[in-house]
């Protein structure tokens, strides 16, 4: 027989497919200890998304992607007449464009080619923003180092060459890089909006517009009329950014404010765009010359030449030709871009440091 401490109990453990007899033991075993199972552990994918996302970089790209698409749902009809006037299609002045664009194809017509104008300026206004701010910090932050350090010397025989950064306006730089950046990716969408403006005709669609385009010359045809474009847009992107800083600046100094209430931005705002319009003007007189002599097979060869004809048709007050329909679609652009820009990365930038 078996001693009594030899004797064990038993607990059954059962279920509708079987029974299973255990030492009694094991039955509180689980009150007493744990098991701990191996957990897996997974990277979040979403991790670096989510940082990139709540950088300043990102809230200012897509600060200028809405102000640009909001501005343009507001002024495309007069972007429409600008254009028209600027190339001389139809009539001199812009009651009499608004008229011939509204009796030839209603009051959609002022809205040509909208669909890729929206295309174009919400990656266009994305990428000079966030162009202009970057590089502006960027240059602002090697002035200051440089000036706290010694500056690069060269030593040409007994003359001490000494590079300095400090007569650099990183404004006017970062202006410069915004508008060159910008045209290099976006020019291809400049192409097609202007084909569709000019020749709606010719250019009933957006996919009709690039079929063709590419059948004439391939994707080099996209890129047409660069170098000009490249040509106008370097004085007036320098000169529209510097003008909104120094004069946000200058009028906060004036009038003894900390920072701009809206309708102080879209002042500032217009007054930059009218200055640098007016500036750069010719150029862009030069610029719709040389893309509509593409289109009729008569393109001078280059900016100058293009001037040079301009000049000798409608003497120098060609140059000018359209500049009233310009301002009257540039200023209140580019007051209610900086407006509407602005107050997106306000919101923007304080939801991100929120987070």
């Amino acid at each position: 027989m078996e001693s009594e401490s030899q004797k064990k109990s038993y607990c059954v453990l059962g279920d509708v497919y079987g029974v299973v007899m255990l030492p009694k033991e094991l039955d509180h075993l689980d009150k007493h200890h744990s098991f701990d199972l191996p957990r897996l552990q997974f990277p979040d994918l979403a991790k670096p998304f989510q940082d990139i996302l709540r950088t300043r970089e990102v809230g200012e790209f897509l600060s200028g992607a809405l102000a640009g698409a909001m501005t343009k749902a507001v002024l495309a009809p007069l972007e429409t007449i600008r254009t028209r006037m600027v190339v001389g299609i139809g009539s001199k002045s812009i009651a009499g464009s608004f008229a011939e664009v509204i009796e030839h194809q209603g009051l959609q017509g002022l809205w040509a080619g909208n669909t890729v104008n929206m295309l174009r300026i919400v990656p266009t206004q994305a990428i000079e923003f966030g162009t202009f701010e970057y590089v502006k910090r960027a240059m602002t932050s090697a002035q200051e180092r440089w000036n706290q350090t010694d500056c690069p010397m060269v030593q040409i025989g007994h003359v001490n060459l000494k590079f300095s950064l400090s007569w650099i306006s990183p404004i006017a730089v970062a202006g410069a890089a915004a508008g060159v950046v910008s045209t290099l990716v976006c020019h291809p969408l400049e192409v097609l909006k202007d084909r569709l403006t000019i020749s709606p005709e010719a250019y009933p669609s957006i996919a009709v517009a690039v079929s063709r385009i590419y059948k004439d010359g391939g994707l080099g045809a996209f890129y047409a009329g660069l170098a000009p474009t490249l040509i106008g847009i370097l004085p007036y992107s320098t000169c529209y950014y510097f003008m909104y800083e120094k004069l946000k600046k200058s009028y906060c100094l004036a009038f003894k404010k900390k920072s701009l209430s809206r309708a102080d931005m879209l002042l500032v705002g217009a007054l930059s765009g009218f200055t640098a319009g007016t500036i750069s003007f010719p150029l862009e007189v030069a610029r719709k010359r040389l893309m509509v002599g593409a289109l009729e097979g008569k393109c001078p060869p280059n900016m100058a030449a293009a001037l040079a004809e301009v000049i000798r048709e409608r003497g120098l007050l060609g140059l000018y030709r359209g500049w009233g329909a310009s301002c009257l679609k540039v200023a209140p652009s580019s007051g209610i871009t900086w407006m509407f820009y602005e107050a997106w990365k306000d919101i923007l930038l304080l939801e991100r440091r929120r987070l």
